[in-house]
C-alpha cells in the first residue's frame, strides 16, 4: 500500500511517523514545498527576538533522520500542483531543478496547511514588507532586523502572530506601531478581557491604533509610509502583516474535494474529505467546534497534531474519530500570560446560544507567600444547567494552568458546580485552598442559584441614576483614586453602621475592586431586608478596563526616533 502525504510540519508529519509505527511495509512518501518538514512555527517570532539564538533549534526533524529512523521518503523543494482523483495521480513539480513529473498514490493526505492572509493594498511588495509563515520567512525578518537596524515598525494585525512579532521587535529595541482594525487585540477574547491586554500593550511602551486599517504603503528613499483609514499617515523602517491565514485549498480544489461553508476543505470524524481516498488535515480543514458543534476554522497546531494520527489510525484500520476542536490557547506577551478556551461571547450571540458570565479576579497563590499576582479569570456558562461554554484569564504566574483544567472540564461537559468541588493541588507557593478554578465554580454556582444577583460593566451606563444607587464599598483611599461616576463611598465595614442612609425604594447596585467585597455587601443587604439589590461583576477592575480609552495613538514621531 502506498500512502503519499502532502505538507509536513504538525498534521502531515505526525501522520508520516504514526503509519509507520503501525505498518513497517507501507511505502510512505511525503512531498514538502519548502526546504523544511517540521520545524517550530511557533517559535519563530522568538527567533526574531533572539530569545531562541540558534537556526537549528527551529528545525524539529530534518528529512534525513526521518528517513533513517522512519524510512519515509521524504521530497523537499517539491510542490504538488495539480490531483488527478480518478487515475489516482499527483503533478510534482521539483523546484530545486525545474521539472515536473507524475507520482501514484493509493491513498492521499493532504496537510497544505494555511497561507497569510495578504489584502490588497498597494505598497505590499516592498522589500520592507513581511510576513511570518515559515523558517525562510523568519531569517528574512531577521537578517533585515539585523542588518538595517529598524528603528520604528508597524505591525498591521493584532491576533496571535501580530502581538508575538510586536513583543519581539520591542525586545530588539524597535518601536513598535501596531495597527488592528477591530476595536480589540486577541480575538479569541471578549473586549473587556483585551482591554486588559491593551493597558499592558501600551505600558510596555506600544504605540496602538484600534478601529483603523492601512489603506496603502508607499515607499520613499530611506522609509515607507503607511496611510490608514483615518487619512494618517504613519512613517516606517519596516511593516509586519500579521492579519491571520486562510486555509490553503488550491490543490484540494484540483481533485474536485468539497469545500466547507467557512472555506476550509470539509472532512468527516475520521477526517476522510469528499473523496474516500483522500483524507485532510491541519490548518486546511473545517473541524467541528466542540462546544457548539459548528464547522469552524481553528488553526492550531496542538489540534494538527492529533489529526495526522487519527488519519493514520483510520489508513490502518483503526477506528478513531476526531471529536471537534475547542480553541484552546495561550500566548506570552512580555511577563503577563493570555489563555482561552472553548466560545467567546461574540461567538455565542452569533449562534444565538445563552449564557451567562462571570468575573473573578483571584491572586495565583496564597498571598501570604511572596510573588502572588492576580489572574482576571472568565467565564461563560449555560443560565440553565450551568454546563461550561468558555474561559479566558489573564496574569503573569499560573494562568494556563487554569485554562487547562476549565478545558478539561469543558472536554468531559462539567458545570459550574463540578468547578467547585473539583480538588486541585495545594500549596502556598501554587495555589491557595480555594484554587481560583474553584472560585470561579463557587461565583458562577451563587448567581445561577440566585444567592448572588449581578450587574456587568456594560449595563452600567444605562442606569436610570433617579431610581438606582451606586455604592463603592471600598475604602475612602481606593475611593480618592478613581470610581464609577456619581457612586457613594460607604465601606463595607461601615455598612451595617450606615445602612440607614441607604434607601429601600431605589435599585442598590454594589461595587469594590474585584467582586468580592461587593458579594459580601450584597449579603448584608439582602439578609437586612433590601430587595432590589445587584453587584457588579468583576468589580472596579473589569469596569475600568473596558471603558477607559483603549488606543494611544501619536506616541512616536519617526523623525525623532532617527534623531536619537
Amino acid at each position: 500500500m502506498k500512502i503519499v502525504i502532502v505538507g509536513g510540519v504538525a498534521g502531515g508529519a505526525s501522520a508520516a511517523t504514526r503509519l509507520r509505527r503501525l505498518n513497517e511495509q507501507m511505502n510512505i512518501v511525503l512531498f514538502e514545498k519548502g526546504e523544511y518538514i517540521s520545524f517550530a512555527n511557533c517559535g519563530l517570532p522568538y527567533y526574531v527576538g533572539e530569545i531562541i539564538r540558534e537556526k537549528e533549534q527551529l528545525v524539529v526533524q530534518t528529512p534525513e533522520a526521518m528517513k533513517l529512523r522512519f524510512n519515509i521518503d521524504v521530497r523537499v523543494s517539491s510542490e504538488v500542483i495539480a490531483i488527478n482523483a480518478e487515475e489516482k495521480e499527483l503533478e510534482i513539480h521539483d523546484l530545486k531543478n525545474g521539472t515536473r513529473y507524475k507520482e501514484s498514490y493509493d491513498t492521499l493526505i493532504l496537510s497544505p496547511g494555511a497561507t497569510p492572509i495578504k489584502p490588497p493594498i498597494p505598497g505590499l511588495n516592498g522589500d520592507n514588507v513581511f510576513t511570518l509563515r515559515n523558517i525562510p520567512d523568519t531569517y528574512a525578518i531577521k537578517d533585515f532586523i539585523d542588518h538595517r537596524k529598524p528603528k520604528r515598525a508597524i505591525v498591521v494585525g493584532g491576533g496571535f502572530i501580530g502581538i508575538e512579532l510586536a513583543e519581539n521587535l520591542i525586545e530588539r529595541g524597535i518601536k513598535v506601531t501596531l495597527v488592528e482594525l477591530g476595536n480589540q487585540v486577541m480575538g479569541p477574547l471578549d473586549f473587556e478581557m483585551a482591554a486588559l491586554v491593551h493597558q499592558y500593550l501600551k505600558e510596555k511602551g506600544m504605540e496602538i491604533y484600534l478601529e483603523d486599517g492601512v489603506t496603502s504603503i508607499r515607499h520613499e528613499k530611506h522609509y515607507s509610509i503607511v496611510s490608514l483609514n483615518d487619512k494618517t499617515e504613519l512613517k516606517a523602517d519596516m511593516i509586519l502583516l500579521g492579519l491571520g491565514v486562510t486555509p490553503d485549498t488550491t490543490l484540494a480544489q484540483t481533485a474536485n474535494l468539497v469545500i466547507g461553508k467557512r472555506g476550509g476543505i470539509q472532512v468527516d470524524k475520521s477526517l476522510r474529505t469528499s473523496n474516500a481516498d483522500i483524507y485532510a488535515v491541519g490548518d486546511a480543514i473545517e473541524v467541528i467546534d466542540f462546544v457548539n458543534g459548528k464547522p469552524t476554522l481553528m488553526p492550531l497546531a496542538g489540534p494538527a497534531n492529533k489529526q495526522g494520527r487519527i488519519a493514520a489510525n483510520s489508513i490502518c484500520g483503526i477506528k478513531d474519530e476526531y471529536r471537534g476542536t475547542q480553541g484552546t490557547s495561550v500566548l506570552k506577551i512580555f511577563d503577563l500570560t493570555v489563555s482561552s478556551t472553548g466560545n467567546n461571547e461574540k461567538t455565542l450571540k452569533t449562534l444565538n446560544i445563552h449564557y451567562e458570565k462571570s468575573y473573578t479576579h483571584s491572586l495565583s497563590h496564597a498571598g501570604y507567600y511572596r510573588g502572588a499576582t492576580p489572574i482576571s479569570l472568565k467565564i461563560l456558562f449555560s443560565p440553565t444547567d450551568g454546563t461550561i461554554l468558555g474561559a479566558q484569564a489573564i496574569g503573569y504566574t499560573g494562568v494556563e494552568k487554569r485554562i487547562d483544567v476549565i478545558a478539561t472540564a469543558i472536554r468531559a461537559q462539567m458545570t459550574v458546580y463540578d468547578l467547585e468541588t473539583l480538588e486541585l493541588s495545594y500549596a502556598p507557593p501554587y495555589s491557595s485552598a480555594k484554587d481560583p478554578v474553584n472560585m470561579a465554580g463557587y461565583v458562577a454556582s451563587n448567581i445561577l442559584k440566585r444567592e448572588h444577583e449581578i450587574i456587568h460593566w456594560h449595563e452600567i451606563s444605562n442606569l436610570d441614576k433617579t431610581t438606582a444607587l451606586l455604592i463603592d464599598v471600598r475604602t475612602p483611599q481606593e475611593f480618592s483614586l478613581g470610581t464609577i461616576q456619581g457612586a457613594l463611598n460607604i465601606p463595607l465595614d461601615e455598612l451595617r453602621d450606615r445602612m440607614q442612609k441607604i434607601p429601600k425604594n431605589k435599585e442598590i447596585i454594589l461595587f469594590c475592586q474585584v467582586g468580592q467585597r461587593g458579594y459580601v455587601a450584597y449579603r448584608i443587604l439582602i439578609q437586612n431586608g433590601y430587595t432590589n439589590v445587584k453587584n457588579v461583576s468583576g468589580g472596579y477592575k473589569t469596569y475600568l478596563a473596558a471603558v477607559q480609552e483603549q488606543s494611544n495613538r501619536d506616541v512616536f514621531r519617526y523623525e525623532e526616533l532617527h534623531n536619537e
